[in-house]
């Protein structure tokens, strides 16, 4: 095993975009684009990593749809399942290596997103070894979830968290707790993640799961020992 971090002690991954592949952004893409709706970065902002009910309602009004928030969902989910049949989810390049990686050090990993636990179970579950309990957390109700996942579930301090995620939502709040974070935005051609990680001051955005390595992490788990783990942002405070 290799030698323990100093002060990170859990890392917490999202599913959709982290370990596997992103089959949200292209279809919320044409959902909207097809419907004569504008496709934005501030689009992205309202919708990406919140509640179905959030999410539902800026499609609707962004579409012209007179449907309810969950209806809207609805119609959108039967859209994804659609582009499913073409564009399979899968486990990214990278993903296993990466979570023996991060238990090599040490850490607890425990995986979150925004659907229920079967979606885990299902393209997941086999590298039940590979986290621990509660294994996945569902964000739906608690978006982005971040101070409960690293607070009431693993009973830890935010910045003994390392969150890797895909939105820069989850940035934003990362850094208003003082988490460590490491962005892998989407490859998404029309996506604007990367760019708002980069507005958010996230220091760490990486292309490739391969990219998070020893070296990253033990910088990271320096950072959050000294508290540098964010760029200065105009605007914003530094933490």
């Amino acid at each position: 095993m290799s030698e323990q971090l100093g002060k990170l002690r859990m890392a917490a991954l999202n599913i959709d975009g982290v370990l596997l592949n992103d089959t949200f952004s292209p279809v919320i893409h044409h959902f909207v684009t097809s419907r004569g709706g504008t496709y934005s970065a501030e689009l992205e902002r309202r919708i990406f990593s919140q509640t179905r009910a959030v999410a539902g309602e800026v499609l609707a009004r962004t579409c012209g749809m007179t449907t309810t928030p969950m209806e809207t969902i609805a119609i959108y989910l039967q859209e994804r399942e659609r582009y499913l049949a073409d564009h399979p989810v899968r486990i990214l390049d990278g993903a296993v290596e990466l979570l023996r990686r991060l238990r090599a050090l040490g850490l607890r990993t425990v995986c979150y997103g925004g659907l229920d636990a079967s979606h885990f179970e299902r393209y997941l579950g086999h590298l039940g070894d590979l986290f621990d309990e509660p294994r996945y957390v569902c964000t739906n109700d608690i978006r982005p979830g971040l101070y409960e996942i690293a607070v009431d579930i693993a009973g830890l301090a935010c910045n003994e968290v390392l969150f890797i995620d895909d939105v820069a939502r989850v940035a934003e709040t990362a850094r208003e707790l003082g988490a460590p974070f490491i962005g892998h935005p989407s490859d998404f051609a029309h996506g604007y993640q990367r760019q708002l990680m980069a507005e958010a001051g996230a220091r760490h955005v990486v292309g490739s799961l391969g990219e998070i390595d020893d070296r990253l992490l033990r910088t990271i788990d320096a950072e959050a020992r000294t508290g540098t783990l964010w760029q200065s942002v105009p605007g914003r405070d530094v933490a």
